[in-house]
């Protein structure tokens, strides 16, 4: 009797390649707990290549320098704000409903441990290294700001509210919803809300804009 084995065939050619988006994530993923660990100055290029598992080379291919790594690792985390308040999404929503459902977004974003340590890392370097408060600034007050001053416009292109000055609006109300709890978790008094206290407070902060700016 002949026994036939079955031999496995090896798939020829280099292991598949991880693409760049991948290993970017990566990337910032390990960057991010070593600027929180060592700070800015003090953080190592190599060893977040190393945690990343990634080559040095691969790396600076990636981020030519600290400074563009520390900026992407601000607009990778700016991105998921836009996703969760996208307004393609949500256009059928009522004002209210829309105005707090941006608000917990905007909560959740800059009431988050890692955005706080941001802020604490950005406000202790900038003298040394001006371009983290500009980068910080750029991508994400500024940007926050644009969309939430955009999404105001539009109620009071359709009627909803009046406005006299969206830009300005944008900024207060922003500020309603974050600065005295912020402030307070980065002098480290008192920990910042989080879920269902940030929920809360978005309706809060809600109610008295909308109050205040009825059609």
């Amino acid at each position: 009797m002949v026994v036939n084995h079955k031999i496995e065939k090896r798939p020829r050619g280099r292991p598949q390649v991880r693409c760049d988006d991948d290993t970017k994530s990566l990337i910032i993923e390990a960057a991010n707990a070593q600027f929180h660990t060592s700070g800015y100055a003090a953080a190592s290029i190599s060893t977040i290549a190393q945690n990343a598992g990634v080559s040095t080379k691969t790396l600076y291919r990636l981020f030519p320098n600290k400074a563009d790594l520390f900026a992407c690792m601000l607009t990778d985390r700016i991105d998921s704000f836009f996703l969760a308040i996208n307004p393609d999404a949500y256009k059928d929503e009522g004002l209210r409903e829309g105005l707090e459902r941006i608000l917990t977004a905007y909560g959740a974003l800059t009431l988050s441990e890692d955005t706080i340590d941001i802020i604490r890392l950005v406000i202790g370097e900038s003298d040394r290294f001006p371009e983290l408060a500009a980068s910080f600034y750029e991508r994400a007050i500024v940007k926050t700001n644009t969309v939430m001053e955009a999404w105001l416009r539009e109620q009071v292109a359709r009627g909803r509210i009046t406005l006299e000055d969206p830009h300005a609006a944008s900024g207060m109300l922003r500020g309603m919803m974050v600065m005295e709890p912020q402030r307070a978790a980065m002098l480290r008094q008192e920990a910042a809300p989080q879920g269902e206290e940030i929920v809360a407070r978005a309706k809060m902060c809600a109610d008295l804009f909308l109050k205040g700016c009825a059609g």
